[in-house]
């Protein structure tokens, strides 16, 4: 087995890869105070080819060095948008035909592993803050809240390694 080199890995300039199609899949972060977390979504995001990232409340925004030092690029190819408020995006986003999905702990939470998205509906999934989670207005304003099962102690993850995890199950299980 050899490990591919850089030009091997037939990577789209940041021109093709805003014309490709997206998947129906929003991010909105919630009140994030780590820019190195707002950065890692954005990678995340192109990753998974996401349509769009808003940014809400606190959450930094573009161009900023933390941000770009984890994001490698990203925050040119990847839509984005800072709303003040979380509320108003959900608002808009539902108006529109998104199943909001918050991913937060809560009462009646679907596991992420019982979570069967469907091809013919957009999702945009909430994101929280590092320490205080999904604000509890958006949690109640929400569809459905989304929780990932975990086994240890901690009971939470943080946000980049979540975010990795929910758009991983969504892109390999959208049917």
């Amino acid at each position: 087995m050899r490990k591919l080199k850089n030009e091997e890995l037939e990577r789209h300039s940041v021109e093709e890869y805003k014309n490709v199609e997206k998947n129906e899949v929003i991010l909105i972060l919630d009140q994030v105070r780590s820019l190195n977390n707002v950065g890692s979504a954005f990678r995340t995001s192109d990753a998974f080819n996401i349509k769009k990232i808003f940014l809400c409340g606190i959450t930094g925004q573009p161009p900023h060095r933390d941000i770009n030092k984890t994001a490698l690029g990203a925050t040119e190819t990847v839509e984005w948008e800072h709303v003040e408020s979380t509320l108003e995006v959900i608002q808009k986003l539902k108006g529109e035909g998104w199943v909001i999905l918050a991913v937060e702990q809560a009462e009646s939470s679907l596991m992420l592993d019982k979570f069967e998205p469907k091809s013919d509906e957009k999702y945009a999934f909430i994101f929280g803050n590092e320490v205080f989670g999904v604000e509890q207005e958006a949690v109640s304003a929400s569809d459905h809240c989304l929780e990932i099962p975990q086994f240890g102690t901690k009971h939470s993850l943080n946000i980049s390694v979540t975010i990795g995890v929910v758009l991983w199950h969504y892109v390999s299980h959208v049917k």
